[in-house]
């Protein structure tokens, strides 16, 4: 009878033993997610072992919250009204972030822009186009350099400050969720919000993520995807930004929500889009959007040979009518020449 009790114990200690490890070695499968977050669409593709889609859901909710002007109850809302003064950690990031490409691109990317996008009407204030007079009164209110991080409170040298990280939000909700795909032990997972991406290992088929770079159009009404080429992506991500889509005409003239926090003015010359790869996708939103104020002459004189950063620009050539487009060596090579 002991032999046989003796007998049972090994089975169930060896059959405890199987199920456990194959509960821990189950087999991963590709999980999917879409949505519309921010007026925007959204997609998550990811490799695991389990839905991850409520911790996806959880983080585009917390940073919804945490730094969305158009939320009434977000708390960027209360900081730019004066209610409090206390920053978490998604804004004390985005600010460390916005000073180093802030001091990188001389001035060009700046969050405390908020003020002039009201006031040029592409913010959550409809506007008309402002005066000379109006614009130098509100830059005044505009500059890195008024607005300090004292541990978690934000200090502003004037009330009428104010701060807008809509052109470094995005980037920074990629990385939050790819950070929290690989906690979860994931390592292929692609993250797109409203055409910034951040990618890691491969895809469905075992080869590198290919992102499409859309061509510049001037439809407003729909969003058209005309490819203008494909770039592999690993452990890396990409941002696009342009002013082909968010314009609009007003008096004779095309206004941009590209605006230039040195002097207030409305940016619609002819670079139209800027894509930029980098190796998190916060730091690719904000240079594309830097880029964008900065120019295209300024762009090519400071990315050519900057490997860190692969930059591509596409202007309209007003003579021609065709599209110029450039880009630096680190680019270049993330070019595919065909799709797999």
């Amino acid at each position: 009878m002991r032999r046989y009790r003796y007998y049972i114990a090994v089975v169930l200690a060896l059959a405890i033993a199987v199920a456990t490890f194959f509960g821990s070695h189950q087999r991963t499968r590709f999980y999917s997610h879409e949505g519309v977050v921010w007026t925007t669409d959204y997609h998550v593709t990811y490799e695991a072992r389990q839905d991850l889609g409520d911790s996806i859901q959880l983080i585009l909710s917390n940073i919804d919250m945490s730094v969305s002007p158009y939320n009434k109850a977000s708390l960027i809302t209360a900081l730019n009204e004066g209610t409090l003064n206390r920053v978490d950690a998604y804004i004390g990031r985005l600010l460390d972030a916005s000073r180093v490409v802030h001091s990188e691109s001389g001035g060009a990317f700046d969050p405390t822009v908020m003020p002039l996008v009201n006031a040029w009407g592409f913010g959550y204030k409809n506007g008309t186009p402002p005066t000379r007079f109006q614009l130098d009164s509100i830059l005044q209110f505009v500059g890195m350099d008024k607005v300090a991080l004292h541990g978690d409170t934000l200090v502003k040298s004037d009330p009428h400050l104010m701060l807008d990280f809509s052109s470094i939000a995005k980037g920074m909700a990629c990385d939050e969720i790819g950070r929290m795909l690989a906690r979860n032990g994931a390592v292929n997972w692609l993250v797109e919000i409203g055409g910034e991406v951040m990618a890691s290992g491969v895809n469905q088929r075992g080869t590198a993520w290919n992102v499409s770079v859309d061509m510049p159009s001037d439809e407003q009404e729909t969003v058209s995807h005309e490819s203008a080429l494909v770039i592999a992506l690993d452990s890396a991500a990409v941002a696009t930004s342009g002013n082909y889509r968010k314009w609009r005409v007003e008096n004779g003239n095309k206004l941009s929500h590209i605006i230039d926090p040195h002097t207030g003015d409305s940016r619609a010359g002819t670079l139209l889009s800027v894509t930029v790869i980098a190796s998190d996708c916060m730091t690719a939103d904000a240079w594309a959007t830097a880029c964008m104020v900065m120019g295209e002459k300024q762009v090519k004189n400071m990315m050519q040979h900057r490997g860190d950063l692969g930059v591509m620009t596409i202007e309209a050539d007003t003579t021609t009518g065709n599209l110029i487009v450039w880009s630096n060596a680190a680019f270049a090579q993330r070019i595919k020449t065909t799709r797999q």
